[in-house]
């Protein structure tokens, strides 16, 4: 299925590496103009590589979580493209161990990135869809926020929280053609999984009834499903993309 997305501009967080690069690429290689944004200077990698495919795109710093810098952004990508039609909430950060021994700053940082973040991206720019009458916004989950996952309190609350959030968004905005949906990753190949001990991604596998972990490109393709206009009619919809590993 060919997705154009030409004319299109959309914001991407976390675009730096792997899922967020991942569908920064994919985005813009089917048309749309890319503002891709991370911490530090990482994103601006995503966006030369956009540009010398013969894309369009700017990378950008920035803390999610920070109000007053989103809504800075959120212009400057008006500014520069025009409008904004799609955003992708993927920055989310890890902040692992057991609940009896974490620190509530571990707590406050992955909701802070993971879950305000999104309220704060989508908040900034739900004001210029309203607007235009048109907006995608697919933010990434994860199962670890359908399952649950020993170590994992602060991350499975962030992304269980986070489905929550975009089912009472895609309520709020669907009557101005807005549609707001859920990735659900499983374990992805990415920099992240892969210095996770050996012993443990075996037992990953042993879980995945497909037999392999999945591909950044896996994730990629399903966002640009649900940002294009073949998934119109779909609104507060969670598409797992796991491998099988729950249903």
């Amino acid at each position: 299925m060919q997705l154009d997305f030409s004319g299109r501009v959309a914001i991407v967080t976390g675009a730096s590496r792997g899922i967020g690069k991942a569908i920064a690429l994919a985005l813009a290689g089917s048309g749309a103009a890319v503002v891709a944004l991370a911490r530090g200077d990482q994103a601006q990698a995503t966006a030369d590589d956009i540009s010398a495919a013969g894309g369009r795109a700017i990378g950008r710093s920035v803390d999610v979580g920070d109000g007053a810098a989103v809504d800075a952004l959120v212009k400057e990508a008006v500014a520069t493209f025009g409008k904004v039609d799609i955003l992708v909430n993927n920055a989310g950060i890890t902040r692992d161990q057991l609940l009896l021994r974490m620190k509530r700053d571990d707590w406050d940082a992955v909701l802070h990135t993971n879950l305000t973040g999104a309220f704060v991206c989508s908040q900034a720019a739900i004001k210029v869809m309203v607007r235009q009458r048109y907006g995608r916004i697919v933010n990434i989950s994860s199962v670890v926020g359908q399952t649950g996952n020993a170590g994992q309190a602060n991350y499975a609350a962030s992304k269980a929280g986070l489905i929550g959030f975009t089912k009472s968004l895609a309520r709020e905005v669907a009557s101005r053609n807005i549609t707001a949906n859920v990735v659900a990753p499983g374990f992805i190949d990415t920099d992240m999984t892969r210095a996770v001990p050996e012993a443990v991604q075996k037992a990953w596998l042993e879980g995945i009834p497909v037999g392999r972990l999945g591909a950044p490109d896996d994730i990629a393709d399903a966002v640009c499903f649900l940002a294009s206009e073949k998934a119109s009619y779909i609104t507060g919809h969670v598409l797992a993309v796991n491998g099988g590993m729950y249903c």
